[in-house]
């Protein structure tokens, strides 16, 4: 492998090294901002080039090494839409020829002495860890290409999991404000080119003027006019809803913009942005307060990194907070969840609707499983705080798996569960391919020690959520 990929190599030592570094010499600068480029645009594009066959590569052993990748739906289980079925079974491959049920009933300090975490529960990896950005799926490409013009195709990287193992695409639309309506999409997906069109009359000016702030593109980290773009051509940047595709998620990723150095940094797949008017918290580290502050602050952390300066150089978009942000926090406060029939309006299952394995889902969900304590049927499958589940109680924190140092993760914001299963992979990086490997892992992480007809329970409820 070149030497570029190797960049986060003197990051993991220094990582090891953080609390010496504190009393001793500044670390260099690049270590916290962005570089600058040191080579012409044509010979950084070239190098790339000739290096992605082998990162896409190595991103696929690993993947390999971690799931099953198969294509396998649950039968007649579709998304909301009914345009994507929704993949089933465990894909997190075991360790040594281990079973769940030995897992489940070994201490974690036994099993992380002997080695046994399965690896796909361990953080994984941005496609190129060492380079990070924003990394969309075809689909998203092709339809934002042909609708707009506009080029999301990044030269040295694609986008990493299998089509099959993403949510479907365009999702429909729901509004706070019609639920009369239902999917207000038409079936397709919101760009700048025919957002008036869709929303015209069904939305207040000060919404649809939130909506074409969202929709339109602006200078981005990797795709702006600047020599160190990984697009080939100057880009007009992306928008908001690149990635929030119709409000949900496309399965785009990123980095999180909150952690230094760069191998640190932990892959952060994009949320739905579906039910945010009850959210508290924003952000999977931030924390921040409100839809105003998250959506404010993503022009210098999401689409910048966290890094000002580079913000500032590339092209930066500051929105006018009493006339832009609050426009578009207002659009983006009245998108809701897909209706969940079964559920009564307190997110409880009405016993006339649901089968008994829902029933014993939901039993599980609320006792054994320990789910509701983070996940409040009330409000919207949330609790507002943010939790450490010590996964490294685990394993042995400090490997390097494709140029990323594997360290704990810490508090991580709880995240809503309605309509979970429009929004796959799961966990705040996606290292979770369906709804039955997250069972297994909170199984594990929990110590709930659930039996098999209690996880399939438990999935059969999450489905109707």
């Amino acid at each position: 492998m070149t030497g570029k990929l190797h960049i986060g190599l003197p990051c993991a030592i220094i990582v090891a090294a953080a609390s010496i570094s504190a009393f001793s010499d500044p670390l260099p600068p690049d270590i916290t901002y962005r570089p600058l480029p040191s080579q012409p645009f044509s010979a950084v594009k070239a190098d790339d080039e000739a290096q992605k066959p082998g990162v896409m590569e190595r991103q696929k052993k690993l993947l390999e090494q971690r799931y099953d990748l198969a294509d396998r739906p649950i039968p007649g289980v579709m998304m909301t839409n009914g345009k994507k079925p929704v993949q089933g079974g465990v894909r997190v491959k075991l360790a040594g020829g281990s079973t769940w049920d030995r897992l489940s009933s070994m201490s974690p300090g036994d099993i992380r002495d002997q080695g046994l975490l399965p690896a796909g529960f361990l953080p994984l990896p941005h496609v190129k860890q060492a380079a990070g950005g924003q990394v969309f799926p075809e689909k998203e490409i092709r339809e934002i290409g042909r609708q707009e013009g506009r080029d999301l195709r990044r030269f040295d990287v694609d986008f990493d999991l299998p089509d099959h193992l993403t949510p479907e695409f365009p999702p429909p639309i729901f509004l706070t404000t019609h639920p009369e309506l239902g999917d207000v999409s038409r079936g397709e997906l919101l760009t700048i080119r025919n957002y008036y069109e869709i929303m015209n009359g069904i939305i207040t000016p000060v919404q649809m003027e939130g909506l074409r702030l969202l929709l339109t593109p602006f200078p981005q980290e990797e795709f702006n006019q600047t020599e160190d773009r990984k697009v080939a051509g100057q880009s007009m940047g992306v928008a908001c809803l690149d990635c929030h595709s119709n409000f949900n998620t496309n399965a785009a990723f990123h980095q999180t913009p909150d952690i230094r150095p760069q191998a640190a940094r932990f892959r952060l797949d994009t949320t739905s942005l579906r039910g945010l008017f009850n959210q508290q918290i924003h952000g999977s580290k931030r924390s921040l307060r409100s839809v105003e502050d998250f959506t404010e602050f993503e022009q210098r952390t999401a689409y910048f990194n966290g890094d000002h300066v580079s913000a500032t150089r590339k092209g930066v978009n500051l929105p006018d907070r009493p006339n832009q942000v609050a426009m578009m926090a207002q659009m983006q406060n009245i998108i809701d969840f897909p209706p969940a029939p079964k559920l009564d309006p307190f997110g409880r299952l009405d016993p006339a609707l649901a089968s008994a394995e829902e029933l014993k889902g939901e039993a599980v969900f609320m006792g054994k499983g320990r789910c509701s304590q983070c996940h409040n049927p009330q409000t919207s499958f949330m609790d507002n705080n943010m939790h450490d589940l010590k996964l490294d109680r685990f394993y042995k924190p400090g490997q390097t798996v494709n140029d990323m140092v594997e360290l704990p993760d810490g508090p991580i914001k709880t995240f809503t569960l309605r309509g979970i299963k429009d929004t796959p992979p799961y966990l705040h990086d996606g290292r979770l391919m369906t709804l039955a490997d997250t069972v297994e892992f909170f199984n594990l992480v929990l110590g709930t020690k659930l039996d098999q007809s209690e996880k399939d329970a438990l999935v059969a409820y999450l489905l109707v959520l």
